[in-house]
């Protein structure tokens, strides 16, 4: 790891990410690409060390609360958080200034801050979004070897549910030829059923390519799947979105069943969900947009 000084911590979205890199090891990472201008090596992981400083006062000068978003370019879960803890000290931040928050995670370690999550969510709301994409836990170990499985995700859904924290699934990405299947669709389906999920986060089955997340899936391909990268260069040539031959059967599966349960499986719905910023003591509800 190595630490930088950064100049802001909150876009114009009121998102943050106070690491940069990763080391889940998901074979199909799209934070590997090279549009991002990471100029370091992708397991060496930037500690953005005045994070919570900057977070502070960032929340102290706005006008109005609003959510605030993590995870959506580097998990705030890393391993190296469980030394660090600089994800608990910002989320200690939003809890103390009465913030909303919009966290996703693939690691089992967000239960770690429980705690911090049920009191935002008594004040404000909380939501916590898992990225499940393969249900078998071999095929998942090989996907997404270094961060915690499919079936101990849905554990912590569950856990969430118990508490009162509502919870969203990011089913993508869904590889072609890998894991689109119905048989893995409908084991995910069947754990977010079972934690009573608010909504499932779905586009197509499929995944997106770019210029260096390409060349580290090819690599890992070989390594696991001899011969599927000729397949995939043969079918989808360097198209950005490479999409399942199934998506048209599993994206209907996955929309009809989550009608069937009253899952909002919209994005743009899901979206706007996770921006509205609730105040749960006032009974007052600001979008993020009217920031």
């Amino acid at each position: 790891m190595h630490e930088k000084e950064v100049k802001a911590i909150l876009s114009a979205q009121n998102g943050m990410n106070i690491y940069r890199g990763c080391t889940h090891g998901c074979i199909y990472c799209d934070a590997r690409s090279t549009c991002y201008q990471m100029h370091h090596d992708f397991e060496d992981i930037e500690i953005k060390s005045n994070a919570v400083e900057l977070l502070e006062k960032a929340l102290r000068s706005k006008r109005k609360k609003c959510m605030i978003g993590t995870g959506a370019m580097s998990d705030p879960y890393l391993h190296i958080e469980n030394k660090l803890k600089l994800t608990r000290s910002c989320l200690e931040l939003i809890d103390a200034y009465g913030y909303g928050l919009a966290i996703q995670t693939k690691s089992d370690l967000i239960l770690r801050d429980l705690d911090l999550l049920k009191s935002i969510n008594r004040k404000a709301k909380c939501v916590v979004q898992i990225t499940m994409t393969t249900y078998d836990e071999n095929l998942c170990q090989i996907l997404e070897p270094n961060v915690s499985t499919t079936k101990r995700r849905a554990e912590v859904l569950n856990i969430m549910r118990e508490e009162g924290i509502p919870t969203i699934c990011w089913m993508t990405p869904i590889l072609p030829y890998i894991n689109d299947t119905e048989e893995n669709i409908r084991g995910i389906l069947d754990y977010c059923f079972s934690a009573k999920v608010y909504g499932i986060l779905f586009w197509n089955v499929g995944v997106t390519l770019r210029d260096g997340d390409r060349q580290y899936f090819y690599q890992q391909l070989d390594k696991h799947f001899p011969g599927l990268k000729e397949k995939y260069i043969k079918t989808y040539g360097e198209a950005y979105e490479v999409i399942s031959p199934n998506n048209k059967y599993l994206s209907g599966l996955v929309r009809t069943e989550c009608l069937k349960r009253g899952i909002v499986c919209d994005p743009n719905q899901l979206f706007e969900y996770m921006h509205l910023y609730e105040d749960k003591q006032a009974g007052i509800q600001l979008s993020l947009f009217d920031m």
